[in-house]
């Protein structure tokens, strides 16, 4: 619905959200797994079909970022433990930064991706998951 609008004043960037999960599927994960990497080859032909007109496509692969569905997990798993403990040293051990990432973090990326400083910069996929992708 953006595309028009984003023609008419001469450009604009996208940024599509997915799970760092579409790049290196669990077990039993074949809906989800599915529609994460339907939306990386969307944001692929997306920034072919779109760069014509200015228009830059990415997508950033979102792992363990702070949340509510991530604090819920804590509180249910080791409330006894403040956040800084739980973020390293319960998930960050699996986690190359050793701990989870911040809501701010992943929105600093996502700034980038739609500022002027990513100019060049369309068709790809970003990690925002602390290294932990099984992916380069």
């Amino acid at each position: 619905a953006a595309i028009p609008y984003m023609r008419k004043v001469g450009g604009g960037a996208i940024v599509n959200v997915t799970a760092v999960l579409g790049k290196t599927p669990p077990a039993s994960s074949l809906p989800t797994t599915v529609s994460r990497a339907a939306g990386m080859a969307l944001t692929k032909a997306m920034s072919k079909d779109l760069g014509k007109d200015n228009i830059r496509v990415n997508t950033v692969c979102i792992g363990l970022i702070r949340s509510n569905q991530i604090e819920l997990k804590w509180k249910k798993d080791a409330p006894e433990l403040t956040w800084e403990e739980y973020s390293k040293n319960v998930v960050g051990p699996t986690i190359p930064l050793q701990r989870i990432g911040e809501t701010l973090e992943a929105a600093n990326v996502i700034t980038f991706l739609v500022s002027d400083a990513a100019s060049y910069v369309t068709g790809t996929s970003v990690n925002i998951d602390g290294g932990s992708g099984g992916t380069l």
